[in-house]
Parts: structure tokens; C-alpha cells; sequence
């Protein structure tokens, strides 16, 4: 293999690199509704006196769990929102998602895309059809509904030619409702974490999704769909 076929495969390297030593450093442990309960009081106070350099922070560290499939991305929105308010927190979160997506879908493409595009299985193949057919719409359906996990669904268009353009617009777009719905959980959580705190109970995001908010999402998704519906019973009525 040559040192050009070798650079490819650098950024995934760099992913795994990065997803190893979040673990190793237990990382999982301190982005965690238990843990912004036990330090919730410092990271206010630092907020409070540093709102920039804690937006800034924020930022980077969602982008780069994104980045490298960290599994956070749903506590850290909840983060968010309670340390900057729904609104603030949302804009960040909605900023920080879609640049840490990117950058996976990029290096996705950059590493894999020539030698999976054609041949991709499993739950990948399963996506070929609708992206090929309209990457936009079969995107952003994906992104209000999250029936598959975050990050596959940022790798997957890597494999089927979906342009960067379209795959940015999708993104930001489509996690707008659900960041900002998470981002207001967050808001309000102050009351939930200081409860938590004092009786020694753990806390999780299953504790805060309702079947109302799923449902929601699921709505959301129908309606993204019935132009994609729509194009396709056409196309079918005049063949």
C-alpha cells in the first residue's frame, strides 16, 4: 500500500485514536447527568463569570464528541441548555452538532467512501436507495426521526454521493427541533438535578424524554415526508 492509499485512512485513525482515550480517560463518567448534578454549582459560577470562553468550550467539546462518535451528544444538548438557557444553548448545540457531523461525514468519505459506496451492506444498504434517489429529503427524515443512531447517520451518505452542501443543510436543519427541545429540558432541569444531589439517586435522559416529545419527533418526520411520498406516487402514477 502506498503512503497516498495510507494518508487516506489518517482520519479514521485519528477518530479511533481520539474515541479510545475518551474511554480510557473515563470521559463517559464526567458527561454524564449524574456528574453535571454533583458539579453543577462550579460550572454555573464559571459560566456565569466566563460566558465566551464557556461557549467557546462548549463548542469544541461537542463538536469533537460528535466528531468521533462519542456517545454524549443527547446529555451534552440537556448541558447546554441548562448552563446557557434553551435558546443560547440550542444555537450552540445546533452550531457544534453540525461541524462535528461534518468533519465525521468528511473523513468518512475521504477514508471509505471509494471502496464502500458500491458495495455497502447491512443497515447501510438500506439507506442507499432513498439518498440516491433524494439525498435532501431521505436526510432530513432520518434527522427529525432518530430511529438509527447519530453517527451512522452521519457516515452513511458518505457511501452514496451526497454532496457536502446538501448533507450540512439536511443536518442543521433537521436536529433544530430536537436540539431545542433538549436544550429546554435542560433549562428547566435545575430543580431535578439539586433533588438527584440530595437524595443520592441517579439520573438519566430516560428520566426526562416523555412519550409526548417522542412522539413529536415522530410527527415531525411524517410530515418531512409526505413531499418525498408525494414525488414518488407520481413518479410511479406515470410509469
Amino acid at each position: 500500500m502506498t503512503g497516498r492509499a495510507l494518508s487516506r485512512f489518517l482520519p479514521a485513525v485519528a477518530i479511533l485514536a481520539c474515541l479510545a482515550l475518551g474511554y480510557a480517560f473515563g470521559l463517559q463518567d464526567y458527561l454524564s447527568l449524574n456528574a453535571l448534578a454533583d458539579h453543577r454549582d462550579q460550572l454555573q459560577g464559571f459560566v456565569a463569570a466566563n460566558f465566551l470562553l464557556a461557549a467557546a468550550a462548549y463548542l469544541g467539546v461537542y463538536a469533537l464528541a460528535v466528531a468521533v462518535a462519542f456517545p454524549a451528544a443527547s446529555v451534552l444538548t440537556v448541558f447546554g441548555g441548562f448552563l446557557f438557557g434553551w435558546l443560547a444553548g440550542g444555537a450552540l448545540t445546533a452550531v457544534a452538532a453540525t461541524t462535528g457531523a461534518t468533519l465525521l461525514f468528511l473523513a468518512a468519505r475521504s477514508t471509505l467512501g471509494p471502496t464502500l459506496r458500491d458495495r455497502a451492506g447491512g443497515s447501510l444498504a438500506r439507506f442507499a436507495d432513498g439518498f440516491r434517489k433524494d439525498a435532501f429529503s431521505y436526510l432530513l427524515i432520518l434527522r427529525l426521526a432518530p430511529i438509527f443512531p447519530f453517527f451512522l447517520v452521519n457516515i452513511a451518505p458518505a457511501f452514496f454521493g451526497v454532496s457536502t452542501r446538501t448533507f450540512v443543510m439536511a443536518t442543521l436543519i433537521g436536529i433544530l427541533p430536537g436540539t431545542f427541545a433538549y436544550s429546554y429540558l435542560g433549562s428547566g432541569l435545575d430543580s431535578v438535578l439539586v433533588a438527584a444531589s440530595e437524595a443520592g439517586t441517579t439520573l438519566s435522559l430516560g428520566d426526562l424524554v416523555t412519550p409526548q416529545i417522542t412522539l413529536a419527533f415522530a410527527a415531525l418526520a411524517a410530515v418531512a415526508a409526505i413531499p418525498l411520498i408525494v414525488k414518488r406516487v407520481t413518479r410511479h402514477t406515470k410509469t
